[in-house]
């Protein structure tokens, strides 16, 4: 039997996660898939948070590093690219990344790694720290819906009439969208395509604000303690 160490236990608990889905997961549970005492798995992580922290951090570890190559758009694509294929391959993830108070150890070190994608490209520090919140969860393979269509019935039913004559320009776009019933974040649009027509909008535009030099306005220059309140204004 092969000894049990943190690396299994975060192992079972993603391969657990995968089969059964992450609502599933407990610590009892994951101790009978390991065969051995509930006891025995607080040696390796001290609480189920910690577990799910620990599973963050596998399931990232899986994106691929950054390809050598002196395109920095070419570079970021294909590693966002590759982080939504672990989102696939492991499709409770996304959620418990977002319910993490904060950014893991593995998160950090991803995160670390595409700011210096992004600086070695050109881009100045101003605009990449843009470019990260413009890119939000993105970076990570995934992205928030404007409408969670998780109970959709992928566009098989007609839509209400009552609700298409109310609403009829969002009635004109849902039928003539093409659906995907795996979508990353439920039923909904063609899931693949949208998230790769939105990342190359943002990658083009950022490298046209790199060429023009682009810094940010005056007014979000301002230093650390320097903002004063309303009433300190008027």
């Amino acid at each position: 039997m092969t000894r049990l160490n943190r690396e299994r236990v975060l192992r079972a608990a993603v391969a657990l996660a995968d089969e059964s889905g992450i609502e599933s997961l407990s610590m009892r549970r994951l101790a009978q898939e390991l065969g051995v005492v509930p006891m025995a798995l607080y040696k390796h992580v001290a609480n189920k948070e910690q577990l799910l922290d620990g599973m963050v951090d596998t399931v990232v570890g899986e994106i691929d590093p950054p390809a050598p190559g002196s395109d920095w758009r070419a570079v970021v694509r294909q590693r966002i690219l590759s982080a939504r294929q672990v989102l696939l391959r492991h499709r409770w993830a996304y959620r418990v990344i977002e319910s993490r108070t904060g950014p893991t150890p593995a998160v950090l070190e991803y995160l670390d790694s595409m700011i210096g994608v992004f600086r070695d490209g050109g881009l100045s520090v101003d605009l990449t720290h843009h470019v990260m919140h413009a890119m939000g969860s993105r970076l990570l393979g995934f992205s928030q819906e404007l409408f969670d269509a998780s109970g959709a019935s992928g566009g098989a039913e007609p839509p209400d009439p009552a609700l298409a004559q109310r609403y009829p320009r969002i009635a004109e776009l849902a039928a003539a969208a093409a659906h995907d019933g795996d979508s990353v974040v439920g039923g909904g649009c063609d899931d693949q395509f949208e998230f790769a027509f939105a990342l190359d909008l943002l990658l083009d535009g950022f490298e046209r604000l790199r060429v023009q030099g682009w810094t940010p306005p005056v007014s979000n220059r301002a230093a650390p303690g320097a903002v004063r309140s309303r009433g300190a204004e008027e």
